[in-house]
């Protein structure tokens, strides 16, 4: 049994998918020939339907010339000058397939590099490809994909990026368990988007776990047991359905109105990753969606998307969710948050460095494709604007005329764009926070993020283990900055959100609806929880709650605070 953080609840029970760069030790051995041909044949023919089903998959997502990546490789595999060589070796030396690819596969790739023509030098990485797929084959390691994933797995990983989460197959991926990360790493974030149970943070995962073994995942208490007794089986089979019985009894809220016992109204809406989360937000009784994170249409790509991928991405958003307000965040590249085709200069700290609207100001290029699509699918819903990581005036000033000159160009080409887009801004910079009021001036709404808010606050990496425990997003120094927004809006008759992961925590609900937030906005799976405890609060309590809560000195008593209040 390992203990972890559970970070996206549920409890699943299923075989483990080891996500990690096979280690290959290819030995020269002497063996069978005709024996060792038969088992070349049959894992060059494995080889080809893996990358057939990979282009398959890819279909749709990208464009005619990336594909034809992948009828390359398939060109590598049928090449009888390739192949045969690999078997005239085994036959010639009496040596073992992988040895005889590895070596043939070398020298090809040697062969390609030197060459002059760019094209033929560009082969030699789909030789590359190729051999090491073929090798992974012949000596049985499994080479991680998580696209091919066909049968219920729990993903076990020293940590998933966005560019591997952005690869999940929901049908498929029913949890995953990582051995660095907290509540607030991406990977837990998208856990909660997916809807998918997650325990990260777990010391000894990837020396405990095997490829295939039969774990249960335990992401209510943040435990992996690792091939289970019978006993734990029927045990936590037990939990799991228990659980999946309190979740459908939520469901009776899904239309309730998000109201608290005195009669005071808040929005509950999601946070969506891509366009098909949208369901998920309408069928847990969002009432919008409160953060569209645009990074992952980026991610998801091997090159740039364009303007017309991403309108086709937007409008479905927007007319998914008909009437309701949709908050698109532009593009937050940056940080832990990297494109293989975009490189960023290398920085001592990145997430104090150039990402996010400072790219996008930076390189207007990228921006104006977004912006154009963006305003384009306007016409189809409720749309609002948000830049991230806003620190100064001036930068949104600049980001905001952007977008209206962008607009002006799109009419003038007699292009229609909607009259009623609403323009804001992440606060998750404390400075953007302690000047709430004057950016309340010019902008249309302000959404609190406090996963970074906190971060920046707090001097503390929210993806280092050591200081972890400095990530207190009750501490008092925090609540008195969502307070300096919230009035800060209100004082200029803006309305303030939430997307941080704090909007959704079964404890930040009672004293953020004291500290007067207009818009809640969280993971799908979180809504229907934190309406049952919205319509079981008096906001008038909920306000002498949250103006005890800034006078406390510590975070502990902030907590100890909230829980005497909610025992009463």
């Amino acid at each position: 049994m390992l203990k972890g953080i559970a970070a996206s609840s549920g409890v699943v029970l299923a075989k483990a998918y080891k996500l990690e760069q096979p280690v290959l030790d290819i030995v020269k051995k002497e063996v069978d020939p005709e024996t060792e041909i038969v088992h070349f044949h049959e894992c060059l023919e494995k080889t080809k339907k893996d990358i057939l089903v990979i282009q398959e998959k890819a279909k749709g997502r990208l464009s005619d010339e990336e594909l034809a990546i992948f009828d390359a490789h398939l060109m590598v595999c049928d090449d009888p000058e390739f192949t045969g060589q690999i078997e005239e070796m085994i036959k010639a030396d009496n040596v073992n397939a992988d040895y005889a690819t590895n070596e043939v596969g070398n020298m090809f790739i040697t062969m390609f590099e030197s060459m002059d023509d760019a094209y033929f030098r560009e082969r030699a990485a789909d030789i590359k490809d190729v051999t090491f797929r073929i090798k992974c084959h012949l000596l049985g390691k499994v080479l991680p994909d998580l696209s091919l994933i066909s049968e219920e797995t729990v993903i076990v990983a020293h940590d998933l990026t966005p560019s591997d989460t952005a690869q999940l197959n929901k049908q498929f991926t029913k949890g995953f368990a990582t051995a660095i990360g907290g509540r607030t790493s991406h990977s837990a974030i998208m856990a909660r988007s997916l809807e998918i149970p997650a325990v990260v943070g777990i010391n000894g995962l990837l020396d405990e776990v095997k490829h295939g073994d039969f774990i249960i995942l335990d992401a209510l208490d943040g435990i992996v047991i690792i091939n289970p007794n019978e006993t734990e089986i029927h045990d936590y089979s037990k939990k799991a359905e228990r659980f999946h019985e309190l979740k459908m009894s939520l469901k009776v809220l899904k239309d309730a109105d998000s109201v608290t016992s005195d009669g005071h109204h808040v929005e509950l809406v999601g946070n969506i990753g891509n366009p098909n989360d949208a369901d998920s937000v309408l069928n847990n009784g969002g009432e919008g969606v409160g953060l569209y994170r645009t990074e992952f249409l980026y991610m998801d790509s091997q090159a740039l998307p364009t303007e017309e991928e991403q309108f086709v991405a937007y409008k479905k958003v927007l007319e998914r969710m008909g009437k309701r307000p949709v908050v698109v965040r532009t593009l937050d590249i940056g940080g832990d948050k990297e494109l293989p085709y975009l490189p960023f200069p290398h920085e001592m700290n990145p997430f104090l460095g150039y990402r996010a609207i400072r790219l996008c100001l930076d390189r207007k290029d990228i921006f104006r494709t977004q912006v154009r699509a963006l305003l384009r699918a306007s016409v189809f819903g409720r749309l609002c604007i948000m830049f991230p990581m806003i620190a100064t005036l001036d930068e949104f000033r600049a980001a905001k005329t952007f977008v209206l000159e962008e607009k002006a160009v799109l009419k003038s080409e007699g292009v229609d764009v909607s009259n009623e887009i609403q323009i804001g801004m992440m606060v998750e910079i404390p400075a953007a926070a302690v000047l709430a009021d004057q950016f309340a001036k010019e902008a249309d709404f302000l959404s609190i993020g406090t996963n970074d808010l906190i971060q920046y606050s707090m001097a503390a990496d929210r993806m280092s283990e050591k200081v972890a425990y400095l990530y207190q997003p009750f501490n008092p120094a925090i609540l008195r900055l969502i307070k300096m927004t919230i009035d800060g809006g209100h004082s200029q008759g803006k309305w303030v959100g939430m997307c941080g992961e704090m909007a959704g925590e079964e404890l930040a609900v009672p004293v953020l609806l004291g500290l007067g937030l207009d818009e809640f906005s969280m993971s799908a799976s979180s809504i229907l929880q934190a309406r049952k405890m919205v319509r079981s609060l008096s906001y008038a309590e909920m306000k002498k709650l949250a103006a005890e809560a800034l006078t406390k000195s510590t975070y502990d008593e902030v907590v100890e605070l909230i829980k005497k209040s909610l025992n009463k």
